[in-house]
């Protein structure tokens, strides 16, 4: 569905006025009562690996949403949640088998690691020696390499609200250094999803995570998202190259496309004459969070249609949005739905890309003795009419 410019602007204006009545519509109780209900959890086979390994879905549900996450990967292949009517639906683009999730690269709902984003490259240095990650992204490195934490099989348990996940990556593992032991825990807390991540290490290293859930809030597979309504909380952005490497510049928002310090949506200023934007071929960049270090909201997506709202929460110094823009209709998702260009968007909680390469970012180093932790929530909520 196209939108023009005034009919992208008047979806903006509606959205506002949508997001700060349903924010106050919903009380102290409310919340509490939402937290008090308990999560079902049902394990299921899901096939098995070309190599043999056997595959887990743990389905979680509580009576407000439900998800469903599969051991390899940690990929959340359905998250349904429902719209302003509560009517659930699948809001997670994905695949409708394990050979088709081991197929893809798009990286649908995997838990990203060692190191998400690029690493320009494929190297980086550390405590004075060089390392070489697998190039499977032109001349860099992406999201852990060409076989990275979401192509990989978790050992799986239960918890009382969810499912923790497990995974060692031993030393020299796609060429990073130090055995490193990572837990996830998918957990579901009232309307919402909460990830919380956890890694130690023993030998210095480098570790950037995050989760790549593709979402459109009218629905996997129903169309362009260039309706949804964006709110992220970011003054800055960190730009990048002609290949998508940050040139160490942090930058302002202000007067640019990238400023959804009050929401826009998406459409409104996708195809602006700017730089960035070109080089996305749409948005894919980083925002730094304005507070990073706590769990505060990042972003807020509204979709008018459904009402449907999303918060992320997360104490990451950085998110970042992709909108769809390399999903080329040559995928067959869910549901026989083609994928097309920007059918769904990202926002992934993480830090900023290339940081091992620029000393003035955050640091993503690990070093023994030490436990990395991080939390992101995505909470859902749905608007009136």
């Amino acid at each position: 569905m196209l939108f023009t410019r005034a009919q992208l602007c008047r979806t903006t204006l509606v959205a506002v006025m949508a997001m700060a009545a349903i924010m106050s519509a919903q009380t102290k109780s409310q919340k509490e009562a939402q937290k008090e209900m308990k999560t079902r959890i049902i394990k299921t086979p899901y096939g098995h690996t070309p190599d043999g390994t056997a595959v887990e879905l743990y389905a979680l549900s509580n009576g407000k949403i439900e998800a469903s996450i599969i051991t390899y990967g940690g990929i959340v292949v359905s998250l349904r949640t429902p719209d302003r009517d509560g009517k659930l639906a699948d809001i997670v683009l994905g695949c409708n088998s394990l050979e088709e999730y081991v197929a893809q690269t798009a990286h649908f709902g995997g838990i990203i690691g060692r190191y998400a984003n690029r690493l320009a490259h494929g190297t980086f240095q550390l405590d004075g020696q060089t390392y070489s990650i697998p190039k499977n992204n032109g001349d860099n490195a992406l999201h852990g390499g060409p076989r990275g934490f979401d192509k990989v099989v978790w050992t799986a348990q239960p918890l009382p609200d969810g499912v923790e996940l497990t995974y060692v990556s031993k030393d020299g593992d796609q060429g990073f250094p130090g055995t490193l032991t990572t837990t996830v825990r998918y957990t579901l807390r009232g309307s919402a999803l909460r990830i919380e991540y956890s890694a130690t290490t023993d030998k210095d290293t480098v570790l950037n995570l995050t989760n790549h859930s593709y979402f459109n809030l009218a629905g996997e597979g129903n169309g362009e998202i260039l309706g949804h309504v964006v709110k992220i909380n970011s003054s800055r952005i960190t730009p990048l190259n002609a290949d998508l490497i940050p040139t160490g510049e942090i930058k302002s928002v202000a007067g640019t496309p990238f400023d959804f310090r009050n929401p826009h949506a998406v459409g409104e200023r996708i195809d602006a004459a700017d730089q960035q934007l070109h080089f996305g071929a749409g948005y894919d960049i980083n925002f730094v969070l304005d507070h990073p270090g706590k769990l505060k909201e990042a972003a807020e997506v509204y979709e008018p249609n459904t009402g449907r709202i999303m918060r992320v929460l997360t104490d990451q110094p950085g998110i970042q949005f992709y909108t769809g823009n390399h999903l080329d209709g040559t995928i067959t998702g869910k549901n026989g739905h083609v994928y097309k260009k920007r059918f769904a968007l990202c926002l992934e909680t993480q830090h900023y890309a290339d940081s091992p390469n620029h000393p003035n970012f955050p640091s993503t180093e690990l070093k023994p003795g030490e436990k990395f932790h991080s939390v992101t929530v995505y909470e859902f909520t749905a608007g009136m009419r």
